[in-house]
C-alpha cells in the first residue's frame, strides 16, 4: 500500500490537516461503510436469532485478535472494552485496594486514569513525571504503579522496564497514546489499556485490555460476557482467560466499524508515523518552543508564544486540527501515518502567518 493509496482512506483529510489523534483519529472510509452496512442488515432483518447472535460472537473474536495482534500477545490475554478509563475501572475493582493501600502515579495522567485511581478507596501518591521520581515515591505500602506509556500532556514515552522492578508493585499502564501510535512491548506490563478511537482510527466506544495473568484478577465489574454459567444467586463460574473481563454489550454497526479500522493500517504505519513526528518537529522547533523530548511518540506538543486557545482556533479556522492542554500552556499535534509534509506545513504556516 503506497502511502497516497493508504492516505485516501480517510476522506476528513481531504480538507484539513487533521493532527488530533491523540484525541480521536480520523475515521477510514472502511469503518463508516461497515458500520452502516451493518445498521441495514439490522433494519432489514431484526436484531435476534443464533446466526445475529453469532455474527456478533464472530466479530468480537475478530476483533480481540486483531487487538492481541497491535500488542503483540494472545486472544486470551486480550479483553474488550469501550475505553481505557473501563480497563483502568476494571482493574482496579479486581484488585480490591483499601485506604492501607497506595497507589503511586504522576502529576501528568489523564483523569481517565486519576478519576478511577481517586475512586479505588488507595491512597493516592502523585509523582513528578519522571522514573526516578516513581520508583523514589515507592513505598511497602505500594500495591500498584500506575502511569501512561506516554503522557498526554508532553508525548514523553516513560520506560516501563525501568518502573516495572523485581519484587516491586505490579503495572497498569494507560496505553492511550501509544497503542496504534507506537511498537508495544508488554513485557513490563501487568495491564495494558486500548483507546481504539484515537491511533486505531476506530468508531467511538472501542477499546480493549491486556491481562498478563487472568487468573490473579478478581472479577468485580461483571459484565454478561464474565460468566462460563451462572447460577440463579449470581454466582458464577468465570470464563477462562481475560474474556471474564469483557465490558458489556457492543451492537453490530460499533463491532462491524472497529473490526474494518483494524484492517486499514499499513505495514509500515510505525516507521511512517515516526517520521511525521520528526519532521513536524523539525518545522516548529524554529518557531515555538518544542516541550516533547526527540523520537519519544507520535505526540509534538509546544508552548506558543500567545494565547494557545486562541491559537488552536485560528489554525482550526484555516483547516488545521489541533489540540490545546488545559491548564499548562501547551498545544499539542497528533502525527499519524496518514500526516503528510503539507499538512505539517500548514501547522507551521499557521504559527506565524
Amino acid at each position: 500500500m503506497t502511502f497516497e493509496e493508504a492516505r485516501a482512506q480517510f476522506p476528513v483529510l481531504e480538507r484539513f490537516a487533521y493532527l488530533n489523534a491523540g484525541s480521536n483519529g480520523p475515521l477510514p472510509r472502511a469503518a463508516v461503510d461497515a458500520a452502516r452496512a451493518r445498521f441495514e442488515r439490522d433494519l432489514a432483518e431484526g436484531r435476534s436469532g443464533m446466526a445475529w447472535v453469532e455474527e456478533i460472537r464472530e466479530m468480537r473474536e475478530r476483533i480481540r485478535s486483531g487487538i492481541a495482534a497491535v500488542l503483540g500477545t494472545t486472544a486470551e490475554l486480550v479483553a474488550l472494552t469501550d475505553s481505557t478509563t473501563r480497563g483502568c475501572q476494571t482493574v482496579l475493582a479486581g484488585l480490591g485496594l483499601d485506604a492501607e493501600d497506595e497507589i503511586v502515579t504522576t502529576d501528568e495522567e489523564h483523569f481517565g486514569l486519576t478519576g478511577p485511581l481517586h475512586a479505588s478507596g488507595a491512597r493516592v501518591v502523585v509523582a513528578e513525571a519522571n522514573e526516578e521520581a516513581l520508583l523514589a515515591a515507592v513505598t511497602p505500602r505500594t500495591r500498584l504503579i500506575a502511569v501512561s506509556h506516554i503522557l498526554w500532556t508532553t508525548g514523553r514515552r516513560l520506560d516501563l522496564a525501568r518502573l516495572r522492578q523485581p519484587g516491586g508493585p505490579p503495572l497498569l499502564v494507560d496505553g492511550a497514546q501509544s497503542a496504534g501510535a507506537i511498537p508495544v512491548d508488554l513485557a513490563a506490563a501487568d495491564w495494558y489499556t486500548v483507546s481504539a478511537q484515537k491511533w486505531l482510527c476506530s468508531v467511538d466506544q472501542s477499546g480493549a485490555l491486556y491481562v498478563r495473568d487472568p487468573e490473579r484478577l478478581r472479577v468485580k465489574l461483571p459484565s454478561m460476557y464474565a460468566q462460563l454459567s451462572h447460577e440463579v444467586d449470581g454466582s458464577f463460574v468465570p470464563k477462562d482467560g481475560a474474556r471474564r473481563f469483557d465490558a458489556g454489550w457492543t451492537g453490530g454497526p460499533l463491532l462491524a466499524g472497529f473490526a474494518a479500522a483494524l484492517g486499514v493500517h499499513p505495514e509500515w504505519r510505525y516507521e511512517g508515523a515516526a517520521a511525521a513526528a520528526a519532521r513536524c518537529r523539525e518545522l516548529l522547533e524554529p518557531r515555538v518552543d518544542v516541550v516533547t523530548p526527540p523520537a519519544h511518540s507520535t505526540l509534538v506538543a509546544f508552548r506558543p508564544a500567545g494565547n494557545p486557545s486562541e491559537l488552536v482556533a485560528t489554525l482550526g479556522e484555516r483547516g488545521v486540527v489541533v489540540r490545546e492542554i488545559p491548564g499548562r500552556h501547551l498545544v499539542r499535534a497528533s502525527c499519524g501515518w496518514w500526516t503528510s509534509d503539507d499538512d505539517l506545513r500548514r501547522l507551521a504556516d499557521g504559527l506565524t502567518g
